[in-house]
C-alpha cells in the first residue's frame, strides 16, 4: 500500500513540516541502510506525505555523510513519486539576495566524497539526466511562490561542493565565471538517484548569503547564515504546503519512465543478489 505520495527533504533549518495532521513517524531500513531519520508520515493538504530531515534532527549529519542512497530509496519504499527538497544556499549573483528562493534546473558537481547511484556490483544503468530535475516539480515550487508572495526565481544552475568548509575567493569566483547562480552542499546526490528511482524531483534553494565572492560584503560567517535561514524557514514552510496542492495527480512527465532504457547488463549477467537488491528499481523494467 503506497503510505506517501509526495516526499519533502527538509534541509539546514527545516527539521519538521507545519501543518501536518494525523502525524506518525516510520523506521525504516533499506538495501542501503537507513535514512537519514526516521520519516514523518502524514497528511498536508489533502495530500499524503512523508518528511524527512535530510541532516537528521538536531542537524547531526555533514553533507558528506549523509547517506543519500538510504534517504531517497526509502521515499522509493512507501510510495512516494515527487519530492519537494529544500536547502540553503549561497548566492553568485548579485541578482539572487538573502532570503529570496531560487528553484534551479541545472547542476554542477564538485564534490568527490559521495555515492551517487544505486547501480554497480554487476549492474550497469545509464539514466538520461540532460534535465537534471522535473519541470512540474519545479512549476509547483514556483506556484507556491507566487501564491505566498515570496521571491522565488525560475531556473539557474546550483554548484554542488562537497564541503563541509564554505568555498574560498578563488572558488567563489570561479563558479561565477561559469554563470552558476546558487552553491550548497547537498542537492545534485538527490536528484541523481531520485532519477534512477523514476522520482520527480526538484529543489526549492533558499538563499542565506553571498558566498565570499561580494565586493563590500564581509566573509561568510556562521551566525550571519543561521539568522538569514530562521528567516528562510518560516517562508519555505508555507511555499511548500502552497506547493503540494498545486503537484499534479497523475504524473505526465518523463521522470516516471527514467529506468526504461537505461539498463546495459543482460538481465542473465546480472548477479542474483544485486537484483534481488534493486527488486524495487528493477522490477518494472527487467523481465
Amino acid at each position: 500500500m503506497q503510505q506517501a505520495e509526495i516526499g519533502i527533504i527538509g534541509g539546514s533549518g527545516l527539521y519538521a513540516m507545519p501543518g501536518l495532521s494525523n502525524v506518525r513517524e516510520l523506521s525504516v531500513d533499506t538495501p542501503f541502510g537507513k535514512p537519514s531519520d526516521p520519516l514523518v508520515l502524514g497528511d498536508l493538504e489533502g495530500r499524503k506525505v512523508a518528511f524527512l530531515a535530510r541532516h537528521g534532527r538536531g542537524h547531526r549529519l555533514l553533507p558528506s555523510e549523509l547517506n543519500f542512497r538510504a534517504n531517497i530509496y526509502a521515499m522509493k519504499q512507501i510510495g512516494v513519486e515527487q519530492i519537494l527538497s529544500v536547502s540553503a544556499v549561497g548566492s553568485l549573483k548579485e541578482e539572487h539576495k538573502p532570503t529570496d528562493f531560487v528553484i534551479p534546473d541545472q547542476f554542477i558537481d564538485r564534490t568527490f566524497h559521495r555515492e551517487s547511484t544505486f547501480f554497480g556490483e554487476g549492474i550497469v544503468a545509464h539514466v538520461a539526466f540532460g534535465d537534471p530535475v522535473c519541470a512540474n516539480v519545479r512549476q509547483a515550487l514556483e506556484a507556491g511562490c507566487t501564491a505566498e508572495k515570496v521571491v522565488g526565481k525560475q531556473g539557474g544552475t546550483y554548484v554542488c561542493m562537497e564541503g563541509p568548509q564554505f568555498s574560498t575567493r578563488a572558488e567563489s569566483n570561479l563558479y561565477r565565471s561559469w554563470g552558476a547562480d546558487v552553491i550548497g552542499m547537498t542537492n545534485l546526490q538527490e536528484a541523481k538517484l531520485a532519477r534512477e528511482a523514476e522520482i520527480c524531483y526538484a529543489t526549492l534553494a533558499m538563499v542565506t548569503d553571498y558566498d565570499c565572492w561580494r565586493e563590500g560584503h564581509d566573509d561568510v560567517t556562521v551566525d550571519q547564515i543561521v539568522a538569514v535561514i530562521h528567516q528562510n524557514t518560516a517562508n519555505a514552510s508555507r511555499v511548500i504546503r502552497t506547493a503540494v496542492q498545486q503537484l499534479p495527480t497523475e504524473r505526465t512527465c518523463a521522470c516516471k519512465t527514467a529506468l526504461t532504457h537505461a539498463v546495459m547488463t543482460s538481465p542473465d549477467a546480472i548477479p542474483q543478489a544485486t537484483r534481488a537488491k534493486l527488486a524495487l528499481l528493477l522490477d518494472r523494467v527487467l523481465p
